[in-house]
């Protein structure tokens, strides 16, 4: 009993962490995301003339490329973040188990 116990116990430390990596990612991506739509935001403000960064060098782009670029990424860093929530729900609920045959078990 005591060594189920202690599996349980491992299996939920464990989820709980794999959780909380899973929001410390989310919370990057969310960050991304928010400069990727603050960026097409002064797209749509600015004049013909657009700049790019690339590494350590700023180059002109055309205006269109560039906020195509960006509707590209917001798009994918949405279905990452989607991605990362299915799997939250998934462990949440894994662990939400394994607390309840936990406590079952202790009763």
């Amino acid at each position: 009993m005591a060594k189920i116990n202690e599996k349980k116990v491992q299996e939920m430390q464990i989820l709980e962490q794999n959780l909380q990596n899973l929001m410390f990612q989310k919370q990057a991506f969310q960050m991304e995301l928010s400069e990727t739509q603050a960026a097409l935001r002064e797209i749509e403000n600015s004049g013909d003339e657009v700049y790019k960064i690339i590494g350590q060098l700023m180059i002109k782009s055309e205006k269109n490329k560039v906020k195509d670029e960006l509707l590209n990424k917001e798009k994918i860093i949405e279905l990452r973040i989607k991605s990362i929530e299915k799997q939250e729900d998934s462990f949440a609920e894994k662990l939400e188990e394994l607390r309840e045959e936990f406590l079952n078990r202790q009763k």
